[in-house]
């Protein structure tokens, strides 16, 4: 099933109505999500009248905490380590079903946990029916603001990814929408988790600090940032990836390293102004490099500076996480001298920025 088949109609209309002609294969795949979206709509509609009534308002909810940070960066790996202290998270029928997750989502559980992939595409980091997701595939199904619709329909992939990210060309009322539709999701996890504190991870956050701390003023951040040269080589990874298992129109790779820098440069730039307005115990950072050789005391120092309560009666969970992680190999990629060359030219002053010497 390709991921759209979570999607609401009016989502699927909007995405599909300037995305050009789709391939013999995406089209069937279109067909097949929007023929999904008219079956569950009845338990859309009973879904939304139930949240209405019963769901708590955001003031009545702990405040969440995001995990920020570039793709590639860590923040998978930073997610399920703190996970494992009792936050609510994002399962993957939030994921797949995010318009019907509490009511069609418990009734469908087994036959959505049946059709999850053994692992990620891009890095084999496993799925389970209780891995922590990102929210990105989720809110791509409820709104056509996000960076899959790039994925999905790359015959305009710098068009979707600068609207997802930074909201470039959106109309006003589209982005006042997503900001609603934010919420009323976040809303819905909090019931679905059992009313634990959220932990969101999500790198297209990394670009809206400000938007989502206007939205949830008492929320926490942290980010995680990594070597440019290692994010430009996994990233191209990623793209490679995700546009072959999921895009529904041909697509070339030419201008992926454009897109790469040029979103790298924008998100970080918007990061840093947005962090310098908010207080200390609200953001946190951490260098991936730090995390990995000392992931505890690393957290710690960021737990203790969001004041997210004790450390310690949580220590021992991590520690097991951590074991159990100790055999995962992450992918590894060549150092050749094309992808040295790009991250000096376009990202040059990011190195010195977060403190990583120039790629020879």
């Amino acid at each position: 099933m390709h991921p759209l088949s979570g999607a609401d109609l009016r989502t699927l209309h909007v995405v599909r109505r300037d995305s050009g002609p789709l391939s013999p294969q995406g089209a069937r795949a279109f067909a097949a999500a929007r023929r999904a979206a008219l079956g569950r709509l009845p338990f859309t509609l009973a879904e939304r009248a139930w949240v209405a009534v019963r769901a708590p308002r955001l003031e009545e909810m702990a405040p969440p905490v995001f995990i920020l940070g570039h793709w590639r960066s860590g923040t998978t790996h930073l997610y399920q380590l703190m996970v494992e202290a009792g936050f609510g998270f994002v399962p993957p029928v939030a994921t797949g079903l995010p318009w019907d997750m509490l009511l069609l989502g418990r009734l469908a559980r087994r036959q959505i946990e049946a059709r999850l992939p053994a692992d990620r595409w891009i890095d084999k980091v496993p799925v389970n029916p209780d891995s922590p997701q990102e929210d990105e595939i989720a809110l791509a199904n409820m709104s056509p603001l996000s960076i899959y619709h790039g994925i999905y329909f790359p015959a305009r992939l710098r068009e979707h990814v600068n609207a997802g990210l930074f909201f470039d060309g959106a109309d006003p009322a589209e982005v006042a929408r997503w900001e609603r539709t934010f919420l009323y999701f976040l809303r819905k996890l909090h019931v679905q988790q059992g009313g634990r504190r959220l932990l969101i991870k999500n790198p297209v956050y990394t670009a809206r600090l400000a938007l989502l701390a206007r939205l949830l003023p008492e929320a926490r951040f942290i980010h995680i940032y990594r070597n440019p040269l290692d994010v430009l080589r996994s990233m191209r990874n990623f793209w490679t990836k995700l546009l072959g298992q999921f895009a529904l129109q041909p697509y070339r790779l030419d201008g992926i390293d454009d897109l790469i820098i040029d979103t790298y440069r924008r998100m970080m730039e918007r990061l840093v102004a947005d962090a310098a307005a908010l207080p200390a115990q609200r953001f946190a950072q951490m260098r991936y490099e730090e995390f990995m050789a000392a992931p505890l005391p690393v957290l710690e120092a960021a737990w203790a500076q969001l004041d997210l309560g004790p450390f310690a009666p949580h220590r021992a969970a991590f520690e097991r996480y951590l074991g159990a992680q100790a055999a995962f190999e992450p992918n590894r990629f060549a150092r050749d001298d094309g992808a040295a060359a790009v991250a000096r030219a376009g990202l040059g002053d990011w190195f010195g920025r977060w403190g990583y010497p120039l790629p020879a």
